[in-house]
């Protein structure tokens, strides 16, 4: 079992979980952070430091977020070289953000 990022991240990016990470575990995406499933230690630490409970054990995902799993996934392995392991400003807007639901189509893949 891995933990995943979920959509309350997507425009907010806190980094306060990359920071408490064991593991380096955190990859860090233009507006998202994603977390390499083969690096998860499965150790919670991350849990409770995400101000926006964005994180969950994949198997106690919500239903409407489950394609995060597979997200996790691809996004960690595109995003290898950009670990992630100190906290950082999140995005400028976060907190507006942080209050928006259906955000999917907002999620950057890629760094311009």
């Amino acid at each position: 079992m891995a933990y995943v990022v979920t959509e309350p991240c997507v425009n907010c990016k806190y980094t306060n979980c990359a920071a408490v990470c064991p593991v380096d575990a955190f990859r860090e995406g233009p507006n998202f952070l994603t977390i390499d499933p083969l690096e998860c230690i499965d150790c919670d630490a991350c849990v409770s430091e995400c101000p926006v409970e964005a994180i969950y054990p994949d198997d106690e995902v919500p239903e409407e977020w489950e394609h995060y799993i597979e997200l996790n996934e691809r996004l960690a392995e595109k995003w290898e070289d950009r670990i992630i392991n100190e906290t950082i400003d999140a995005l400028p807007d976060a907190d507006e953000w942080a209050e928006k639901d259906n955000k999917l189509e907002f999620l950057q893949e890629d760094w311009d």
